[in-house]
């Protein structure tokens, strides 16, 4: 009963997607190269998808390995550029002396509402108490697992500067957080705080939080530049050529954060697979890659620990440095120390049958 509920609200998540994609009202933005539009034919083979659903590991049934991020180890990595993965897409980065947070999701459930939709895995790595004051939260679109209006409450007395795409500002407006703190980008426009600079990049995504908003506001990667180090934050994209682009102006990078996962091939256009993922990291010159977008909340059809298991095959196939860290570790961006690959213990006490993936 509980699989088939939770197979319902996926039904229902991706429906009303649909039918934005489906509606009639004018689209603001729109993709250099795919128009995303699924008709009804694409519409009956995902929910007939999520009827045959029948995967070995939709959840972790264990509590999975985090490191907990203290006052003092914040303290003890200054010295260096660093992110922490807090969860999902929600990256920590210091950089040039300050902070920077990518996606702030903090709630139980990535969802309109705290009563039902994809609950968490793990918990928070740190406590918000915490949490440094941040130079700036940047957010890649307006979809309920990439920006939590809680959080942004939370934050906001924290936060310098709230760094967004075109329209996305109007939701943090209506939130209660000031006008002046709020940076609207457009793609390829930058913003200077500091020694850092901040610069919106194309992604082949859509954006939309209800039946009647569909691409009225924009969805951005971004580049985020220090005096001496570069990353690259994808926010969620299909694989496109804009990458390469991006790569060949801005790049190369030390470190790209690439969404893998939540993926499918029935909407492969707006979501990478994990081979996808680790081409665009090539593309864009990085020289390690952090997967992102995974290990927190179920939001599609494959198994919890499958991007990072097929991302790493991938780049161990292209001689890339992909980097695994458990929720919470640092990651020195300059000089990263090797990570391993914790999720295969889950397959060591035989909670997953590796055998029966694709």
């Amino acid at each position: 009963m509980k699989k088939r509920w939770w197979l319902l609200l996926g039904v229902i998540g991706m429906s009303v997607g649909l039918f934005n994609s489906c509606a009639t009202q004018p689209q603001k933005f729109q993709n250099t190269e795919t128009v995303y539009k699924a008709g009804l034919g694409k519409m009956v083979d995902i929910i007939a998808a999520y009827a045959r659903a029948d995967r070995a590991a939709p959840v972790p049934r264990a509590p999975l390995p985090l490191q907990t991020i203290t006052k003092e180890i914040l303290t003890n990595n200054e010295g260096q550029p660093t992110i922490y993965r807090l969860g999902h897409s929600s990256v920590l980065i210091h950089l040039d002396g300050e902070f920077v947070l990518t996606d702030p999701v903090f709630s139980e459930r990535a969802s309109p509402v705290q009563w039902m939709g994809p609950k968490r895995f793990h918990p928070l790595p740190l406590s918000l108490q915490d949490l440094p004051a941040l130079k700036a939260v940047i957010i890649s679109h307006d979809h309920y697992d990439h920006l939590d209006k809680t959080s942004v409450r939370t934050l906001d007395k924290k936060v310098e500067r709230f760094v967004v795409p075109t329209g996305v500002g109007d939701y943090l407006r209506d939130w209660g957080v000031a006008s002046g703190k709020i940076i609207e980008l457009a793609w390829w426009q930058s913003f200077s705080l500091g020694s850092l600079q901040l610069t919106a990049t194309p992604a082949q995504h859509f954006s939309g939080r209800g039946l009647t908003d569909r691409d009225r506001t924009l969805w951005a990667s971004w580049v985020i530049a220090g005096r001496e180090t570069r990353i690259f934050f994808s926010g969620d994209s299909g694989y496109f050529g804009g990458f390469r682009e991006i790569g060949e102006r801005f790049g190369p990078f030390d470190l790209t954060l690439i969404e893998t996962g939540a993926y499918n091939d029935l909407w492969s256009e707006v979501h990478m697979l994990p081979e996808e993922s680790v081409q665009a990291h090539l593309d864009l010159r990085g020289r390690a890659m952090v997967p992102i977008h995974n290990s927190t909340f179920d939001l599609a059809l494959h198994d919890w620990f499958e991007p990072l298991e097929r991302a790493s095959v991938a780049a161990e196939a292209h001689g890339a440095t992909v980097l695994t860290p458990v929720i919470g570790a640092p990651v020195n961006v300059r000089t990263p120390a090797p990570t391993q690959a914790w999720w295969r213990k889950f397959i060591a006490e035989g909670q997953i049958d590796l055998a029966t993936q694709p």
